[in-house]
């Protein structure tokens, strides 16, 4: 009996787990950081944009992120002076360190002053990033 009893709380202990994991993907969610990226953008070749920058880390073989690139690509052409720019999460390993990018898709809003002002894990809905867009936007 004590059997059937471990085996209910481990799948209840699981099944909770699934659920707050489920509800955290794709949310985006405020940040408290406020170092500039702006060096690290130089870094990798890239300009900011003029309003905002969609920085969204991707690998190669991740199905999410390349809706998630379709997503940003459409606000970037909606929203004047925004611009996406997506990095490699398995070429830019240091980075993807410092700042703190558990998984792929990861997409970091920065404001004309290129800081972090919100951040998604996960596929983001183009509601949700135009919303943000909204913070950073001067």
């Amino acid at each position: 009996m004590t059997g059937v009893w471990v085996l209910l709380a481990v799948v209840a202990l699981t099944g909770v787990g699934g659920l707050v994991h489920r509800g955290r993907q794709g949310r985006i969610r405020d940040v408290t950081a406020d170092d500039t990226l702006r060096a690290e953008l130089a870094r990798l070749g890239e300009a900011p944009g003029e309003r905002a920058t969609l920085l969204q880390f991707s690998s190669a073989f991740c199905a999410p992120c390349r809706a998630t690139r379709r997503t940003l690509t459409e606000v970037s052409e909606m929203v004047d002076g925004v611009r996406h720019v997506e990095v490699d999460a398995e070429e830019h390993l240091e980075l993807v360190r410092r700042l703190g990018i558990l998984k792929t898709p990861t997409t970091l809003v920065l404001d004309a002053d290129v800081r972090e002002v919100k951040r998604a894990s996960g596929q983001p809905r183009k509601a949700d990033v135009l919303a943000a867009l909204g913070r950073a936007l001067p």
